[in-house]
């Protein structure tokens, strides 16, 4: 039986601007169904990525495949089961936003005009006004409506949300998971983290053009830190701190009268099975969120970066 065919994979590529790397040895794959993250902050390397994806730029080294297909070789097949939205969206000022996309969706063969008028309703789109009197969030909407309306296999969504505000980013969010029920793989850019932590399946986490982390957003918050309180009904003494000093997992113990804190790495099982052996009236724990996972690679900075041969 042939093994399932990764929507995205990429295997060492690579992008050099002269002195500078976009990408450096970028190994990523996102399967088939997804709605895979893609994270980092400006200059990460997210949208030279998503160029390399789309054959708008070419590779230094490496190579890259959507749904089998080489992503410089099979480039217009690959475009006819893609829906794109790039960064920084430039379409044509006279026109407007009905006969933009209606001028698109003819492009691929026609699409359906009451989805069109539909979407448009959702994201509070005026869709007769031209494109240079929309503001820079309604630009993004019409983006927004050309990648999904022809229900594509494959989203590439490059800061989707930049410009929406709060009640039009929820709404997207409710377009791209009706878009995978449907059967679309999602790949998006963003630093929107918490309404990536609640959307995506996995992400991936690029710093300085290197992928630092992939992992599904449970395995990714999971490996970092818990900052737990527990208030006791006697004195925190000496002997309780070290009770909780030599749990394998546990460090910055620290007490004060009744209470006692202290930092957990993974697996909290073997703290609350210590903590039943004393008089412990409340627990607390703040569970981190993607936010701190995703700082704590950028934590090290420069003194991690290595430099490609």
């Amino acid at each position: 039986m042939a093994a399932n065919v990764a929507a995205i994979e990429t295997y060492g590529l690579a992008k050099n601007y002269g002195e500078v790397w976009g990408v450096i040895d970028l190994d990523l794959r996102v399967e088939d169904g997804e709605i895979f993250g893609f994270l980092g902050p400006n200059g990460a390397g997210k949208t030279t990525t998503i160029r390399l994806l789309m054959d708008q730029i070419r590779p230094t080294r490496g190579r890259a495949s959507v749904f089998g297909k080489d992503c410089q070789v099979d480039t217009v097949e690959i475009k006819r089961m893609v829906g794109y939205l790039p960064g920084e969206l430039a379409l044509w000022n006279n026109l407007t936003g009905r006969q933009t996309l209606t001028y698109l969706g003819n492009l691929r063969g026609g699409v359906d005009p009451k989805a069109v008028n539909e979407m448009a309703a959702r994201l509070q789109l005026d869709l007769d006004r031209k494109f240079r009197e929309y503001s820079r969030g309604n630009k993004v909407k019409v983006g927004i409506i050309q990648a999904l309306m022809h229900r594509p296999r494959l989203l590439v969504l490059d800061e989707p949300t930049s410009g929406l505000d709060p009640l039009n980013q929820q709404e997207f969010f409710r377009m791209v998971a009706e878009a995978r029920d449907a059967g679309s793989t999602v790949f998006l850019s963003s630093h929107i983290l918490s309404e990536v932590e609640r959307s995506c399946d996995r992400v991936g986490i690029i710093r300085e053009g290197r992928m630092v982390r992939t992992g599904s957003v449970r395995e990714v918050v999971a490996e970092k830190l818990y900052h737990m309180t527990l208030t006791l009904s006697v004195p925190a003494t000496q002997d309780v701190v070290r009770a909780f000093e030599v749990l394998p997992n546990v460090s910055q113990v620290q007490s004060a009268d009744h209470s006692l804190e202290f930092v957990v790495q993974g697996d909290v099982g073997n703290v609350l099975k210590e903590a039943t052996q004393h008089p412990v009236l409340t627990m607390t724990s703040h569970e981190p969120t993607l936010e701190e996972a995703f700082l704590s690679y950028y934590q090290a900075g420069d003194r991690d970066r290595v430099e490609p041969e």
